[in-house]
Formats: C-alpha cells, structure tokens, sequence
C-alpha cells in the first residue's frame, strides 16, 4: 500500500536512501505502484538521483531537503522519488540522457528531473540552490514553475512521450566494418600534452581511454599512443589526486594540475587504477609504480571490504561536516616532521583554503607515511557506503589477477579466487542481482562477472570457470540481447519497469557492458554471437565514438582474432623489427 504521505525511506537498504529518511520530504521509492497512484492522480514526479558519498548531493539535501518549507512545497506539487544511482545504474543511465537532451550539456549529481504522471521526462537540472546565487534560480522558484507550467501544459506534456522516446533512441549507420585507427588518433587531439588527461578542467581519469591507448600502443609499439598514458599515470600517482598516506585515488581533481581532488573514493576508479597501473607497469617496472600498485590493492582490501567480506562502493568527501577533512593538513600539524619539505610541497600558507594537500616531489620513506598515518588517523573517518555492487566486485577480481603479474608474491590470485567463492556461494548458486533486490540486474553485472570468469580461467587453468563463462554467456543473452538491434539492453528486456528501453553503447564510470561483452564472446570462441555484435557497435561508432573507447579496443581485439593474429584482449604479438 502506498504511504504518499510519509518518508518511506528508513524501509530501504540503501546507505545513500537512508540518509535521506528524516527528510520532510514525502520520499517515495521508484516502484510500479508509485506510477500507477501518480497516473490515477494525475500528479507530476520530482525524481532526484543521487549517491552517498556525492558532496553536492549533501549540500542539497541540507539546503532543500532538510528545509520545512521547501519540503512542505515538494510534497504539496510533486510525488517526490529518490534513487540511489549505483542501486540503478539503468535509471540514472536513463535520466541524465533525457537531462543532456533537454538542455544541451552533461548532466551530473545530484540529478533533478520532472517526470511527468507516466514517468516520462519533460524538465531537468542538476543541483538547485536554496535561494537564487551564480546564476542559478531558487530551487523554490524552479518548483513552483515547473508545477505551474505542466498544470498550464499537461496534456500537450503527456503527448510528447513518442518524441522523447525517438530523440532518446540512438542512431546508427550501415558500417560493419572500419578502420579502427584513425578514431583514436582524433581522441589524443582532445588530450593535455603537458599535464595529462584531457585539456582543461576538472581533470578526470578516464580510464578507458587509456587502457585503449595502450592496447594500441601494444599492437604498434608506436609512442603517440603510450605519451599521453606515462603522463597521465605520473600525474595520478604523485598529485593531490592520490592519497600518498593510505593509497588509492579520488574521482576526480577541481584543477588542472590534478592537486585539488573532489575527495570522495569510489570502487569503480580505484578498481580501474588498479588495472591500469598494471598494464602500464608491464611496459614500466620502475619500483616508484609498483609501490603505488601495492598500495592501492592493500588500501582497497583493509578499507573497503564490508560485513559480508565482499566491497564496499565508495567513501564520502567529507567527514565532520566538512568536505577533505580527513584528508588535509595544517602546515603545524607535519612542519615539524623532519624533511618532509623534501618529500612533498609544503608551505605555511597551503596549497588549497589554508590547508595542505599532499603532493609529492620524490617518493617519501615510509617512516614520513607513518607520522603522517599517526595524524590522520586521531580523525573520524569519512563515511563508508558498503554497497556491494556484482559488477565492480568482479571488476576487482579481474584487478586483482592484472596486479598478480606485476606482484606475483602477494597473494593476489589466492584473494581473487576467494572473492570469487563469495560470489559463487551468493550470487551463482542462486541468482545473479546487482546490489540489494533480487529482481534488478544489469548487463554489466554479467559482463564483469564472465570477463571475472574468463581471468581466473587464464591463470589457473581451471576449465570450470570457462565453462560458468558460456553458461553465463548464453544467460546473458536470453536475458538482455534485443534480436532486432543486435545488441544488449541495460536491464532485462522483460522486466524494464521504465518508459524506454535503454540501449548504452557508451564507456560511463566503468568501461561499457557491450563491449565487455564482445571481449568475452571471443575469449569463449562464441565468434557468431561476436560477429553480430561487433557488426552493431560499427553501426553506432560514428555516430558515437567519443563515448566508445572500450568498443574501439574491443572491435580492433576482435577484428585481429579473425585475421587470425596472435592476439589477447591488451593487444597483440608484434615483430619489434618492424617498428
């Protein structure tokens, strides 16, 4: 039974839901009974997304949500959603598409859409202040407005829902095949020579750009492609991006120079790291990025795992009310730590709001980590979502075994198998589901789960899981492949509880569930079911390419099997006389 006039969130799972349910706000969870109620009610939805380590989520939360009056106009002109977006990567999928289609520019979090009576998106923005600053309206005023004008306009809204559709729909052209080349030659135009990542700020590491350059580089030995990676990787390990105390990265840095980070960790960046680094030091041993390997695996293995021992998905920005406490230092705090000033960037004044954010000159000795350790850890701890997502605890499976090349007596491949027995036992003996419904799964969760498979198959010769890889495979199609499209759904084709079917061929925060998935065809020598899919994704290509890094490298992986060259999925056996 629907409860319309109460915070039904305390009932849900989510860590980032709960933090919402002493709101005022009347939050409702996305369900098929909240749409019927808002059709026979002829009510518009506010839906926000979000995350719970997201810092502009919380400043929104504490300026709207948390607000009496505010809250008291939510509930009187809206049924008012919330949805956690790692809970349902498919509907934030969805909805910062429609955001982007409205109005012309990337989305972000929090997300704010107005949905209409049928869940169809006619209006959107990100973050709304509390009271008009920077350009931005009052989130009041966009409330009031946005109410006043599907009142005014409300059948000419509800009409529109083919034409939204339609503009949602990708496009996609007859090539089947192409050179492959060229597309990531015009994505290095878009790079920053000189400090790394893309030009401009914020910096992001977009991880599947550059695991795509070096599988190039890997098949051409040819420099253009492996530069823009060194920097990148030189640039992640020794600015304030990385946190040269406890290890591991954060999503992203404010400036260009990669010092300033938005401070939240997430499972999905320092998964990729991991995988990146490792494939990065397989070309450079230098010990500097070995060290920063290790690291990162043994912070991810003592601070992420939670109570179930699988991980957890992210740490929040901020802690005690105040975004990087955690992180930073006053320059009293580490002046008197003998030759620090050698090690790391240090001045009376900080390098960000009168504080220190680490970075590094040459690599420190661990009695200064230590001292520095000693400081840190007298503070509270940010919060921790321990979220377990199937498709990133693969991921880290897949992390795992690359980093056992790099650090073969570690114990890494023993770690991944154990993980893998986790999932077995809770996933594979019974169902396969994302994060906390057995009734929500997505392509990725497959995909990263057979890519898991097939890695653990390559190193410990255990056929077992090569043949859980194919059952998976031929699950995953009857499950998500659209026949007519020649290409898999994001959620399952015959539970989609949204307006539209979503079809995602791009790289997101993690690498594409598609193309994953024509990797693993080839592994498996599942070639026919590779060909249609490859074929699919040419079509979407050039329309699309700058959004599909992980294609390209899938595509060239596949075109090189059926040339019949001795290839694997980071690249293929190359005659260094030739170059």
């Amino acid at each position: 039974m629907i409860k319309i006039n109460e915070n039904v969130l305390s009932k849900d799972l989510s860590p980032y839901l709960k933090q919402h349910k002493d709101n005022p706000v009347n939050w409702q969870i996305w369900s098929k009974e909240i749409f019927e109620f808002s059709k026979q009610n002829k009510k518009p939805i506010l839906l926000s997304i979000g995350y719970a380590s997201c810092h502009w989520c919380h400043v929104m939360a504490h300026e709207s949500f948390e607000d009496n009056e505010t809250a008291n106009l939510m509930n009187k002109l809206f049924i008012n959603i919330k949805v956690d977006r790692e809970e349902r990567p498919d509907l934030d999928f969805i909805f910062q598409s429609s955001f982007q289609l409205f109005n012309q520019t990337g989305g972000g979090w929090p997300l704010t859409m107005f949905l209409d009576e049928n869940g169809v998106p006619f209006m959107g923005g990100t973050y709304f202040p509390k009271e008009a600053k920077h350009g931005l309206p009052s989130f009041k005023e966009v409330l009031q407005k946005v109410s006043d004008a599907y009142k005014d306009q409300r059948e000419k809204i509800v009409n529109q829902k083919d034409l939204i559709i339609k503009k949602l729909d990708l496009r996609k052209n007859s090539v089947l095949n192409q050179d492959l080349e060229p597309i990531i030659e015009m994505s290095l135009n878009h790079l920053d020579p000189v400090k790394g990542g893309y030009n401009g700020a914020p910096k992001f590491p977009t991880f599947n750009l550059f695991e795509t350059l070096l599988y190039f580089y890997n098949i051409s030995n040819n420099k253009k492609y492996l530069n823009p990676v060194e920097l990148t990787i030189k640039q992640l390990c020794s600015k304030g991006i990385y946190d040269h105390v406890e290890g591991g990265i954060a999503r992203y840095t404010v400036d260009e120079d990669w010092i300033i980070p938005h401070f939240e960790k997430m499972l999905y960046d320092n998964t990729q790291f991991i995988l990146l680094l490792s494939k990065y030091c397989k070309i450079n041993s230098e010990s500097y990025f070995k060290n920063k390997l290790e690291q990162t695996v043994e912070f991810l293995k003592k601070n992420f795992l939670n109570k179930e021992g699988f991980l957890g998905s992210a740490y929040d920005a901020d802690s005690e009310g105040e975004e990087g406490k955690y992180y930073t230092f006053s320059y009293n705090e580490i002046s008197d730590i003998a030759n620090i000033e050698k090690y790391f960037q240090i001045k009376p004044e900080g390098n960000w709001e009168n504080k220190i954010i680490l970075v590094e000159k040459e690599k420190p000795p661990k009695e200064i980590i230590k001292k520095l350790f000693q400081i840190r850890s007298k503070r509270k701890k940010p919060f921790f979502d321990d979220k377990t997502q199937l498709d990133l605890n693969c991921l880290m499976i897949s992390a795992l075994i690359a980093a056992n090349e790099i650090l073969p007596n570690k114990g890494y491949v023993k770690l991944a198998e154990e993980f893998f027995l986790r999932i077995e036992k809770k996933y594979i003996e019974n169902v396969i589901f994302h994060s906390y419904s057995k009734e929500v799964v997505f392509i990725e969760d497959y995909a990263f789960l057979i890519q898991a498979m097939n890695d653990l198959s390559d190193v410990t010769m255990n056929f077992k899981y090569k043949e859980l890889a194919r059952k998976f495979s031929n699950e995953a199609i009857s499950k998500f492949y659209l026949e007519d499209k020649k290409i898999f759904q994001k959620n399952p084709k015959y539970n989609n509880d949204t307006f539209y079917r979503p079809i995602d061929i791009g790289d997101n925060t993690i690498p594409n569930g598609n193309s994953i998935m024509l990797i693993n065809f080839v592994k498996l020598g599942m070639m026919e079911e590779a060909k249609k899919l490859s074929e699919s994704l040419n079509g979407y290509l050039n329309i699309y390419k700058d959004h599909m890094m992980t294609a390209i490298r899938a595509l060239d992986f596949y075109n090189n099997i059926v040339s019949g060259k001795n290839c694997n999925e980071r690249g293929c056996k190359i005659d260094d006389n030739k170059n």
